[in-house]
């Protein structure tokens, strides 16, 4: 059975360990609620339904034609996500009287180890530049068809003129959250970028139907839209919105943003979006190094991403600051 990061928590005996699974989940609002299922290997291979097979009436004494499915096989293979925080057995010792430095050094790898997932989570491309090569595929690669939905030719505003147009945006992410079967608040999310919620909030104020309440999977306070939560992926660790104001819709060029919803799932019978990993987040205190006089902490996350279902996440476009 697939467990999220916040339940690993609770179940590990290591004291370092679970204080950095506590990081992870309080610095992620993906990895705060996606289920990990534990795989052997480094890769993933299930079967996909490709086409149905045919069906049809017969007369009395008449023949079926026979016809087969088609099954694809798909394959997901773990990346491994992580750093080396070392500090100065100097710093160690003279600088930690107020704050633990190891312990802030840790903090501060965790956090941005979230940020990365949680980019790649959404816009990771692994024909990309840089270490990108090295990581996953997300969902804005991985959805297409059906599965992204135009808010408008040029772009639809979520408040605009505070009638009309806040109609239409609602009717919009109605038909986001209907191109994924079976989403509810206990078993997946909606992600916008902050601005984007905010002019939510102000569509609610005029119609109704968006709430802020405290969420029963995490205890904190969130933006939901009929009982799913709509949650913020944040920024990277450079500052830049992972779900950015910066796309093109028609003439409304680098000024709309995507909002995403996504359903999770334990396994491939769920048919929603599951965390794949071998041995969950590894914290390893190596002590001091013979090279130099510094402490290392080393963190590890052997992960990766499946899509278990055609209609496990979809993404509306074109959404406008306005």
């Amino acid at each position: 059975m697939a467990v999220t990061l916040a339940q690993a928590a609770t179940l590990s005996q290591n004291d370092l360990q679970r204080g950095v699974i506590e990081m992870f989940v309080q610095a992620s609002p993906v990895l705060d609620r996606i289920p990990l299922m534990e795989i052997e290997g480094n890769a993933y291979a299930y079967n996909s339904e490709g086409t149905l097979p045919g069906v049809e009436f017969r007369a009395v004494n008449g023949q079926y034609t026979e016809s087969t499915g088609v099954v694809n096989q798909a394959t997901e293979s773990l990346v491994i996500l992580g750093g080396d925080a070392d500090v100065d057995t100097f710093i160690a010792k003279t600088r930690s009287n107020l704050n633990d430095q190891r312990a802030v050094q840790t903090a501060m790898k965790v956090k941005a180890a979230s940020y990365r997932f949680q980019d790649a989570f959404f816009n990771g491309d692994v024909a990309g530049g840089g270490d990108a090569p090295n990581g996953f595929d997300g969902l804005r690669k991985r959805l297409t068809g059906a599965q992204v939905i135009a808010a408008g030719t040029n772009g639809i505003p979520v408040v605009g003129n505070g009638g009309s147009d806040v109609h239409a945006f609602f009717d919009k992410l109605d038909e986001l959250v209907a191109a994924v079967p079976g989403l509810n608040g206990e078993n997946g999310a909606i992600y916008a970028n902050n601005a984007i919620q905010a002019k939510v909030r102000s569509a609610g104020r005029r119609l109704g139907g968006v709430e802020i309440v405290r969420e029963d999977l995490t205890g904190k306070r969130v933006l939901t839209w009929n009982g799913i939560p709509v949650l913020d992926p944040g920024d990277t660790a450079a500052g830049v919105r992972i779900l950015p104001q910066t796309e093109t819709q028609g003439t409304a060029a680098s000024i709309t943003s995507s909002i995403y919803a996504v359903k999770y799932g334990q396994d491939e019978g769920d048919k929603g979006v599951t965390g794949l990993t071998n041995g969950g987040v590894d914290v390893r205190d190596l002590g001091e190094l013979d090279a130099k006089p510094a402490y290392r902490t080393r963190i590890e996350f052997f992960t990766g991403v499946a899509v278990f279902a055609g209609k496990a996440a979809a993404r509306l476009t074109g959404v406008l600051n306005g």
